[in-house]
């Protein structure tokens, strides 16, 4: 592909139903299933995608986070994640805190205006809460089921993560511009 790659994901028993066609969300990054020859399923992501997002610094064996697109009628937990990934973060900080865990991972600028304390935040696609803001930093606590069901278990200091900042502050904002 011309400016862009091609996945090849293992995903044994999760996607036994999966179909070229469908869209599969990869670290949060919404992609479309090109080849399918069980257990390994194939996504490409375009030039621009690949700007925005941590896709193209993926090694052979990492870990992703993989998740279904929601259909209708589906019970939506979390907030909506549309796999439209505004930005790269990176983890500062990642550690055991008490029976849970903290992550911390600094932010692009042009994405903090969209993020409040006790806001959500999808970090590689997993619906978060933000429990500390600074000047360039979200702050999250997780929970052990998060840690051990994402590949953040995988994850350290220093790893680039793709942040998807709430689409409805994106809205108004934009309502607001007319609006001024």
């Amino acid at each position: 592909m011309a400016g862009g790659i091609r996945l090849g994901i293992e995903a044994r028993e999760v996607f036994s139903d999966l179909s070229v066609g469908d869209s599969i969300a990869v670290n949060g990054v919404c992609l479309t299933v090109v080849h399918r020859k069980p257990p390994v399923f194939a996504v490409e992501a375009v030039g621009e995608t690949l700007e925005k997002a941590n896709l193209g610094r993926l090694a052979v064996e990492d870990r992703v986070n993989l998740e279904r697109a929601l259909a209708a009628g589906d019970r939506l937990g979390g907030h909506f994640v549309q796999g439209h990934v505004n930005g790269v973060g990176k983890i500062t900080q990642w550690y055991p805190r008490g029976e849970n865990y903290f992550l911390e991972v600094r932010v692009p600028p042009a994405l903090l205006r969209y993020i409040i304390l006790e806001g959500s935040i999808a970090i590689d696609g997993i619906s978060l809460t933000v429990a500390h803001l600074n000047e360039d930093r979200v702050g999250i606590n997780i929970i052990p089921h998060t840690a051990k069901v994402t590949n953040l278990q995988y994850r350290k200091v220093g790893d680039p993560v793709n942040i998807e900042v709430d689409m409805i502050a994106k809205y108004v904002e934009r309502l607001l511009g007319y609006r001024l």
